[in-house]
């Protein structure tokens, strides 16, 4: 299992909300770029951006900050946030992208997104975020009816690079992940599974590798805050 350190980006700075709550914003690091050399430093050889302003406005918006740090050329880097047109992923991929992450047009079209996955073959990642059992869209904004170990099952017949689920109650809080949820992903799709939300200490990394099938997991607040060091993250999941 590999670790993956995660920087969003509102307003070209790094934060962090608090369960995806727009109104709940720390901000950690002004520049994105300083903070991802901080992470290569580390240790880091993959990183998770998200563009909360994207999410927010359907296109992608912090563009510059994300060339910048793929410029720096010792990351791989998945982007989410925003894309949901065929221009904006392949903007975002020109940089120099590993893959870049389809949530919302993914659940809301899902005919469009089997097209792009077919068509972007292993660049394309889908982004899982889950209240519970239901989906959210729309920077988490908006609920979904469809289960999502349907929806899993179903998108996983597709060549995607990997799912990235996200539960968004435990995002943010370092609280522990959803240890039950993630492994029924995992369980249900024969593709990686990226786990997302809720990493606060290397028990519960530990715990993550115990359940099988977990291929790597996204940490964000808790690298910010001190609870973990990347550098033992990283030697924890080898």
């Amino acid at each position: 299992m590999y670790i993956i350190p995660a920087i969003d980006l509102l307003k070209g700075k790094c934060v962090r909300l608090i369960q995806g709550d727009y109104h709940r914003q720390i901000t950690y690091q002004d520049d994105p770029v300083k903070q991802a050399k901080e992470f290569i430093s580390a240790g880091a050889k993959w990183l998770h951006i998200v563009d909360l302003d994207g999410a927010k406005v359907g296109k992608p918006v912090n563009t510059d900050a994300i060339a910048a740090i793929a410029a720096l050329g010792q990351l791989k880097i998945e982007v989410g946030g925003g894309l949901r047109n065929e221009g904006s992923i392949e903007q975002l991929l020109d940089t120099g992208l590993e893959r870049v992450i389809i949530g919302t047009k993914a659940v809301s079209d899902f005919e469009w997104f089997g097209k792009m996955a077919e068509k972007f073959s292993g660049k394309i990642a889908l982004g899982l975020d889950a209240r519970g059992s239901k989906l959210a869209t729309h920077g988490w904004t908006q609920d979904h009816s469809q289960p999502l170990l349907e929806f899993a099952t179903e998108a996983a017949k597709l060549p995607l690079a990997a799912i990235i689920y996200t539960d968004i109650a435990k995002d943010g809080m370092m609280s522990g992940p959803n240890f039950e949820r993630t492994k029924a992903v995992a369980e249900a799709v024969q593709i990686p599974v990226v786990a997302s939300g809720g990493v606060r200490e290397l028990s519960d990394i530990k715990k993550l590798m115990e359940l099988g099938g977990i291929e790597a997991v996204i940490i964000g607040r808790a690298f910010y805050e001190g609870t973990l060091k990347l550098a033992d993250a990283i030697k924890a999941a080898k």
